[in-house]
């Protein structure tokens, strides 16, 4: 299984990032095609998924 980073998180390696849940376990609406993949560098922060303001998982694609 993949490392799961959660929102808040540094990235300790640059990449893309795929959408792999909503942090507070709960489903909900599905997140728009430009969060579903996310470029991060080395040292940035893992985002809030900012259409639903809320907190998500995130997986190296």
């Amino acid at each position: 299984m993949a490392k799961r980073y959660k929102t808040g998180d540094t990235c300790e390696a640059t990449g893309r990032y795929a959408f792999d849940g909503y942090s507070d376990g709960r489903g909900g609406p599905p997140v728009t095609a430009e969060e579903r993949i996310i470029p991060l560098s080395r040292g940035e922060t893992f985002p809030p998924v900012r259409s639903q303001n809320r907190g998500a998982f995130w997986t190296l694609v």
